[in-house]
Order: C-alpha cells, then sequence, then structure tokens
C-alpha cells in the first residue's frame, strides 16, 4: 500500500486549535452552505425578500408609535423613524447570523456525522443569509435617506468595518451556543428570549447619550452599543460614540470570540458522538 497517497486525520491540539489554512482549503463547502441558506430561505416563500424589508419597516414604526410619539424620547435632532432604522439595519443582521448560527451544529447533524471537515465553518456560513437581509432592507435606508434630506458624507467608509463588527458579535455569541447546544440542547429555547432582551438592552428605540456617564462604560459590556452608535454617527452625522464605551464594546466582543473559539475547538472532536 502506497502511504504517501494517504490523509491522516488527527485530533487537533492546543487551546485555541483553529487551523486557519485548513478552513481556507474548505472555502467551496463554505460558499456551498452560504449559498443554500440562502437559497432555502427563500425559496417557496410568499413574500420572498420583501419579508426581509417589512421587518426592520414594521418594527420601525411600532417603535415610532410608541417610543417616538407616546413616550416623546429623544432622538438627537433626527427624525425619530430614521433614527430607529438606522440601528434596526445592524441589529437585524446580528439577531439574525446570531440565531442561525446558534442552531446551525445541532441543525447540520447529518451532514457532520457522514464526513470530515472544518466543524467552524456551519456557524460561519450561517451568518449568509443575514448579509443577504442587510443588503435587502439597505434599499430603505436609501429611500428614508433621501426622503429626510440627509446626506451622505464620508463617514460611509466606514460601513464595512461596523458591519464587519456585527458579524462578529454576533458570531462570538453564536459560536458558544452553537457549541452548548450540542451538548444541552434546551439551549435553543433560551436564545428567542435572549435576543429580544437584548434589544431593549441596546440603543435602538432610545439614544445612548440618555445613559448617565457613569454607567456609559458598563452599558459598553453590550458589543452591539459600538456598532449602533457607530452606524448614527456614520448615517446620520452625529458625534462620535464615546470612545471608551466604543472601545469596550469591541474588547468584549474580541474576548467572547476567542472564547467562544477556544470552547468549540476542544468540543467539536465529540460532536458527532454525541449529536
Amino acid at each position: 500500500m502506497n502511504l504517501k497517497n494517504q490523509i491522516i486525520i488527527e485530533p487537533p491540539s492546543g487551546i485555541l486549535n483553529i487551523n486557519i489554512k485548513e478552513i481556507w482549503h474548505y472555502h467551496e463547502l463554505l460558499y456551498f452552505l452560504i449559498w443554500r441558506d440562502i437559497k432555502i430561505r427563500y425559496r417557496q416563500t410568499l413574500l420572498g425578500a420583501i419579508w426581509a424589508m417589512l421587518q426592520p419597516i414594521l418594527t420601525m414604526v411600532v417603535f415610532s408609535i410608541i417610543f417616538g410619539n407616546f413616550a416623546k424620547l429623544p432622538s438627537d435632532g433626527v427624525p425619530y423613524p430614521i433614527f430607529t432604522f438606522v440601528a434596526l439595519l445592524p441589529w437585524q443582521l446580528f439577531s439574525t447570523s446570531l440565531s442561525r448560527s446558534s442552531e446551525s451544529v445541532v441543525g447540520e447533524s447529518k451532514l457532520l456525522t457522514k464526513i470530515y471537515f472544518p466543524r467552524l465553518i456551519i456557524p460561519i456560513s450561517s451568518v449568509g443569509a443575514g448579509i443577504v437581509d442587510f443588503l435587502i432592507s439597505s434599499l430603505i435606508l436609501i429611500f428614508l435617506l433621501i426622503f429626510y434630506s440627509i446626506p451622505i458624507t464620508w463617514k460611509l467608509l466606514a460601513m464595512p468595518f461596523l458591519i464587519l463588527l456585527a458579524i462578529l458579535s454576533a458570531l462570538s455569541v453564536g459560536i458558544w451556543f452553537s457549541a452548548l447546544n450540542v451538548k444541552y440542547r434546551d439551549i435553543r429555547y433560551t436564545i428567542p428570549f435572549l435576543v429580544n432582551a437584548w434589544m431593549f438592552a441596546t440603543p435602538i428605540a432610545y439614544s445612548a447619550t440618555l445613559v448617565p456617564d457613569q454607567w456609559r462604560t458598563i452599558y459598553g459590556l453590550n458589543p452591539m452599543v459600538g456598532v449602533i452608535e457607530g452606524f448614527r454617527w456614520m448615517l446620520l452625522d452625529k458625534p462620535f460614540p464615546d470612545l471608551n464605551m466604543f472601545i469596550i464594546s469591541i474588547l468584549i466582543m474580541l474576548l467572547l470570540l476567542i472564547s467562544g473559539l477556544i470552547y468549540f475547538s476542544n468540543l467539536e472532536n465529540y460532536f458527532a458522538d454525541v449529536i
């Protein structure tokens, strides 16, 4: 037997045993999973891509009526509908990516037990549909910017960075839950509650300026605070977010991401056995 043509698969070792080269080697599988999820999401649907726009629009209307008209929450001098919609765009990307990545590994149980590939590809691929929803919903944002005569400035160059922060924030938590969901199946029932509670802990219906100065550092422990405030700074020409709060949001996201990768990589060898 010619041993030179054999491929030996060995369990990884080390604390953070993520093989970036191996993940890239399976990039075609990653593209396939992303494209499959997108087709499944929009195939045989009544509203199709329109639903991606209706979700933030309906939420914007409800928030505008309850928090804008009844509660009279300030919107930093910006019309309340677009003030809310600018925050709902990255939030929709975050919440969709978080929900899908959290249940992705269990959802691919048949694939996991048949072939080998880097398991991390599964939660990473699950954010693809969320990005498509974001791009579709951006059409409504363009309309609102024109309707309210809000000019586009050079700050728009920060868009890719802020989108990346939103995706990484979702993955940092989603990777944790995707691994936990394999061992503890009741974890999936806590995710919708977590997402809903997280939304009201994030400055979507209100401005982060309402948070007292002495609490903003703690408030920055929510990684989406920096993303939401960054979007408003970029699109609504608002002052740059509180720097300490913004930096803490990024650091917390990185901490969650690294710890999630460590936990996922040390547990993935047992996925096929317990799933």
